[in-house]
């Protein structure tokens, strides 16, 4: 089976999006600098986000020797493939406007917190982190995907074996690197607040982003041509009933999380959600648990949903929009003038951050069969059954 490439003109209108995001981040630099780089804070997490998931989705494949989903493991794998995109487009925005953190520049913006907060949130310091967890990513995502592919060509058990041991030192490593990332370029973006729990609700948001853009890119090539006949309804019913799970987890931590901090009723904690239900901040916070559990909760609920490709992709949309929104009411009120703004400065940095996701993918598309043909658990995953 033959790679997947890019028609032309799609190439193309992905440039266009490209050009577009940086002619909005030139333009906003000088016009509306706070709102713009944070606004490019938000994106490039999203995509680092999506092209982590990928890496996750194959690692757990390879480590629980899972076989059912072997005949589309070259979504996540492309999707793999975005993190280098994501992770320039995160060190621009951190490199470029490190002053979106207020404790950068103000040595004051620190004071009440803890010793140890104040030693952690130091720039050369919180710099060179950033640099481990994605140098870490990336070199262990080239290491799956690179082996992945070596099998197409020997059919070497030897591969499998390797991506298993491999994929099992990514887990541990994701796992801790993951939990700290979220810490230090979301959480730290207000530095007296803190939530104990917000490395967990970050594992939820990205592992249900990056199943639905999965769900999303499955059906999609299905219809194009490359999975037609490969992907089966028993395929999507176990990618819905992942989407059910994960979704309903990340209603669990998300109310956990709220509940807590409202039940204690401390101020340090407090703050954070006092802000966030001010004005119209409001009906983003009730947009959140909308997009993200509700609706996606009664359209798969059934099994019907869960085997419908239009239900399917409904579903799968309206989670990666409730992702973005997640994100938005995570990092832009402390830049916001009291109530949320959506315009040029928003779009045009969503359309270059999917340019630039999207141009990625596709690269990853055209450097492999779509379909894993030498996999030793590949004939499993064609017959796959309930």
């Amino acid at each position: 089976m033959a790679s997947f490439q890019a028609p032309p003109a799609t190439v193309k209108l992905l440039q266009a999006l490209v050009l577009i995001g940086a002619l909005t981040l030139a333009a906003g630099s000088l016009m509306a600098p706070e709102r713009t780089w944070a606004n490019l804070l938000l994106s490039s997490y999203f995509v680092l986000a999506l092209g982590l998931a990928g890496v996750l989705l194959v690692a757990l494949e390879y480590v629980t020797g899972a076989g059912w989903s072997v005949a589309f493991r070259r979504v996540p794998e492309a999707m793999a493939g975005t993190l280098p995109v994501g992770a320039a487009l995160l060190a621009a925005a951190l490199v470029f406007s490190p002053w979106l953190y207020p404790w950068f520049q103000d040595v004051h913006a620190g004071e009440g917190t803890t010793w140890f907060r104040g030693m952690w949130l130091t720039p050369w310091f919180f710099f060179a982190r950033a640099a481990v967890y994605l140098a870490a990513w990336i070199f262990l995502a080239r290491k799956i995907v690179s082996r992945s592919r070596l099998q197409d060509e020997d059919g070497d058990l030897r591969h499998t074996r390797a991506n298993a041991r491999t994929s099992a030192v990514f887990l541990v490593v994701f796992g801790v690197t993951l939990w700290l990332a979220s810490f230090d370029w979301i959480m730290s973006l207000e530095p007296h607040w803190y939530s104990t729990i917000f490395g967990v609700y970050h594992f939820a948001g990205l592992i249900l982003g990056g199943l639905a853009m999965v769900t999303i890119l499955v059906i999609w090539l299905e219809k194009l041509g490359p999975l037609r006949g490969i992907l089966t309804s028993e395929h999507l019913h176990d990618l819905g009933k992942l989407l059910f799970a994960f979704s309903t987890f990340w209603m669990y931590i998300w109310f956990s999380q709220y509940m807590l901090i409202w039940y204690a009723n401390i101020p340090e904690e407090t703050i954070y959600f006092i802000r966030r239900l001010e004005g119209f901040w409001e009906p983003v916070f009730f947009l959140n648990f909308l997009l993200n559990w509700a609706v996606p909760f009664f359209i798969l609920l059934s099994v019907r949903g869960k085997r419908s490709r239009n239900l399917m992709l409904k579903a799968a949309w309206t989670i990666l929009v409730g992702r973005w929104v997640d994100l938005y009411w995570m990092i832009l009120p402390p830049f916001s003038a009291g109530n949320p703004s959506f315009g040029i400065w928003e779009a045009g940095i969503i359309a270059g951050a999917a340019g630039c996701f999207f141009l990625a993918l596709f690269r990853g598309f055209a450097a492999a069969p779509m379909v894993p043909l030498r996999d030793p658990l590949l004939e499993e995953s064609l017959h796959y059954h309930n």
